[in-house]
């Protein structure tokens, strides 16, 4: 007799999409709440990836004009993407990262408050103490002269910059934050849930996701933390802005981490309503 995969090619196809069917009826109807969760979670990823698309394109835009910038944002972003590998494979801790895992640890209050929020404090300490060292060591070379100290003064102004727009620049700064986190910890999502198995592919999934933050210029407080502290000790930064702009951003990449990653997976992944006597 001849062998059904080979008359009927497509019948994997199919019991895969009946089988997607079911679970979908079945969510769209008693889970009606977290249907609508993994719905708008899509048209998110759908719309900032939309937004990066164009960006792009703009990008490409410049090009044809002569402008060779976007070239140079759009490298500097994947290069800039190894760092969430770096820190991934090399154990480190990154409080952005950190944001997500201890609302989790809240949500299912696997450990005490103070202990979640030790996590954080001690983690955000400890990335400053890292930056502290990086500044210092560019501080004593010329490491940071010319034109890549002219880079990083200037990125320095335009990030202190949305603190004197009132409330639409402290706007604008609060949403790039929350997009930020939302790329870093969406990728964490996609490393820590075991559906991808190669190494390969876990650090396309991390570069992919720094690069987006980078080159559509979302704000990542660790980040924005070292950068201050590698121009603020080569020339006088108003400290007043500085804070502002750190206190906006980790409040905007805890919610864009915590909440809308954290908290919005684990309530979606709660079965324990579902297992009550």
């Amino acid at each position: 007799m001849a062998d059904q995969s080979q008359l009927f090619p497509g019948k994997q196809f199919i019991s895969t999409v009946l089988g997607a069917l079911e679970t979908k009826t079945v969510m769209s109807g008693a889970l009606i709440r977290i249907y609508l969760m993994r719905a708008a979670m899509a048209g998110t990823i759908i719309g900032v990836m939309y937004l990066t698309y164009y960006t792009v394109l703009a990008a490409f835009d410049g090009i044809a004009r002569g402008e060779l910038v976007g070239v140079g944002h759009m490298v500097g972003a994947v290069v800039f993407g190894f760092a969430l590998v770096f820190i991934y494979y090399s154990k480190s801790e990154l409080l952005t990262s950190n944001m997500m895992i201890v609302t989790v640890g809240a949500y299912y209050r696997s450990a005490a408050w103070w202990r979640l929020l030790r996590i954080l404090v001690f983690c955000y300490a400890g990335n400053i103490i890292g930056g502290l060292f990086v500044a210092l060591m560019v501080r004593l070379s010329t490491l940071g002269g010319g034109e890549v100290g002219a880079q990083m003064s200037e990125a320095v102004d335009h990030k202190l910059a949305y603190l004197g727009e009132s409330f639409a620049g402290w706007g604008d700064l609060f949403v790039r934050a929350i997009f930020c986190n939302f790329m870093i910890n969406l990728a964490m999502l996609l490393v820590y849930n075991g559906l991808i198995k190669s190494d390969v592919g876990k650090m396309l999934v991390m570069i992919a996701s720094v690069f987006v933050f980078g080159f559509v210029g979302f704000e990542h407080s660790v980040a924005n933390t070292v950068l201050f502290m590698i121009v603020g000790l080569q020339q006088s930064l108003d400290i007043g802005l500085v804070l502002g702009n750190l206190g906006i951003v980790l409040l905007g990449n805890y919610v864009g981490g915590g909440l809308l990653i954290g908290f919005y997976y684990a309530y979606a992944n709660d079965d324990r309503r579902f297992h009550r006597d």
